[in-house]
């Protein structure tokens, strides 16, 4: 959900109409407030497409509308089911069987069966290989090459067989689509032109019926949802340019929820009576990487490359800090690359955990060989040379911002133990391009400030040192034969313990080289009315890995 649960790859990216503030008032005619029964979201992240084949940023409304399989939030809340009602894995750990809800149907009213579910795996798994192969959206082929077969065995079992044990059938991001609906569609069509113009057709409890790209999506309530028709006359979610029009919804009464909210503007909503404030943990993760690529990409210097420098400078980074001032407060510090988020794996690393002290940052890099031979107070690298590194700095698209005085503080330090910093803000594009892999254009940089948004698993939580995956969730260039090895382990193993097992090993080797520092992990600030609906959760909106709660609001 980035993602909010989100890219989420995510995990999550969502919502819509660019707007400002007066638009609010002069739009009251056209959505009215938000207590007439209709519920009114309001973001700043906007979704791009109605196609989960071609899109990985329109978490919402899509989940709202489309099941996964089992999702992530159906094994941490029990009131929160995907496509399959329950599942179990054979002995073999190979074969999994999943029982869909019986009579389930679309929004249409035609069953939704295990067929569905078939197909919908297949249609991407058959699409493996070929020029339009099906690897641009939510619905990707990820993982479906460790399958050896998926089908329906009647309207209500799914049976999916695997090469190797892998939790992959019940952690992936696919949305279960129609397969009347979608049987014809070519796979160049689903990859980028189909358009999936509302109203979708789907299983979930809100179905888009209107989408206007950069404004707003409309959806209303599906009358064949398994557990009941909602309780709503329906939903909008809206698109801000900001997060100013949004808190000023909230107190007017023109938005019922609203996401994305600065930390002064979710202090002042907490004064109002109506208005119920929410900061809930997610799943993304702020860092500053640094180049590790050697030869083709690298930094300015090769002390990028040496863990023990890397070690050095992460004495100096204040993590307690960045989150008083930058974040005021509403993040965790930053430990690991495993989140709180995911409690199966998380760990304080409190017998390997540095501290902040700067004294200590500068006698590691005397001790490492990166001393201030001339005494003017900038340091040298091993060839001889002044450090001056460029460090770049920018947010992923639909993820959480970092205060730019984050790093400012980061700049300081360094400077402070005779490491100059030059910083480069870049826009998502921009960030993209340089950050890619170097044999993509990418690199030439010292360090990187950005974030990630993964999901409680395994493979997510490691993504950022996987060496499959430099330039996109590896964002260090960071290469090293151990990690790859429990990268390929954590791929065939179903067993938690083995997998605890595995992650703790991994999240202490990448601790202890550096490849990153870990600054902090993000709070979600997000504000509800409570004067209109009722069903909201204290855990969070933005938090949710599934359709929730679109399912159960219900007016005052």
């Amino acid at each position: 959900m980035n993602k909010l649960p989100l890219q989420r790859r995510a995990v999550i990216k969502a919502m819509l109409l660019a707007t400002t503030a007066p638009w609010i008032m002069q739009s009251r005619g056209a959505f009215a407030s938000s207590c007439d029964n209709v519920v009114r979201f309001g973001s700043t992240n906007s979704p791009d497409s109605m196609n989960p084949f071609a899109t990985s940023s329109s978490w919402w409304p899509l989940a709202f509308t489309y099941d996964l399989l089992v999702a992530f939030d159906a094994r941490r809340y029990p009131d929160r089911k995907g496509f399959a009602k329950e599942w179990l894995v054979a002995e073999d750990k190979l074969t999994w069987t999943f029982k869909i809800w019986p009579g389930m149907k679309w929004s249409d009213g035609k069953p939704a069966t295990a067929r569905d579910a078939a197909f919908t795996y297949n249609y991407l798994r058959d699409s493996i290989g070929k020029p339009d192969e099906l690897n641009a959206g939510w619905n990707e082929i990820s993982g479906l090459e460790n399958v050896t077969s998926i089908i329906a065995l009647g309207d209500e079992t799914l049976q999916i067989v695997t090469k190797e044990p892998t939790t992959w059938p019940l952690n992936n991001a696919i949305f279960i689509v129609p397969e009347h609906i979608w049987k014809d569609i070519s796979y160049a069509d689903a990859r980028s032109t189909f358009r999936n113009d509302p109203p979708l057709v789907g299983t979930g409890p809100m179905i888009v019926s209107e989408f206007q790209q950069g404004q707003f999506a409309r959806l209303k309530p599906n009358p064949y949802f398994r557990t009941g028709q909602p309780k709503t006359a329906g939903l909008i979610l809206q698109h801000f340019d900001t997060a100013d029009p949004i808190a000023q919804g909230l107190k007017s009464g023109d938005l019922a929820y609203g996401g994305s909210l600065t930390a002064a503007q979710w202090a002042d909503l907490s004064k109002d009576p109506s208005i119920q404030v929410v900061e809930s943990r997610t799943e993304q993760r702020n860092w500053l990487a640094f180049n590790c690529a050697s030869g083709q990409g690298e930094g300015s210097t090769k002390a990028l490359q040496d863990p023990a420098f890397r070690d050095a400078i992460s004495h100096a980074i204040d993590q307690k800090t960045i989150v008083d001032r930058a974040f005021r407060g509403h993040a965790d510090p930053g430990i690991g690359v495993v989140y709180p988020t995911a409690p199966d794996y998380y760990s304080e690393l409190s017998d390997i955990r540095r501290h902040f002290d700067l004294a200590e940052a500068g006698n590691r890099l005397d001790a490492a060989g990166y001393r201030d031979a001339n005494s003017d107070g900038v340091r040298e690298d091993k060839e001889g040379k002044s450090f001056q590194l460029e460090l770049i700095a920018g947010n992923r698209g639909g993820n959480l911002a970092i205060p730019i005085a984050a790093v400012q503080l980061i700049a300081g330090w360094l400077e402070q133990i005779g490491i100059p910093v030059s910083v480069t803000q870049l826009e998502p594009g921009a960030l993209s391009a340089r950050a890619a892999a170097p044999k993509k254009g990418g690199g030439g940089w010292d360090l990187l400030v950005s974030n990630d948004w993964g999901s409680p698993t395994p493979i997510d939580l490691l993504r950022m040192g996987n060496i499959a995956l430099i330039g996109r969730q590896n964002q260090s260039y960071w290469d090293n034969d151990r990690f790859n090895q429990i990268i390929s382990e954590v791929q065939v193993t179903v067993d938690l313990k083995k997998n605890q097992e595995l992650v703790n090993e991994a999240a202490r080797l990448i601790y202890t080289e550096a490849p990153y520092i870990v600054l902090c992990y993000p709070f979600v600030l997000e504000a509800h009315r409570k004067d209109c609906f009722e069903g909201w959760d204290t855990q969070g909106v933005a938090t949710s890995w599934s359709y929730f709660p679109a399912d159960r609001l219900r007016p005052v």
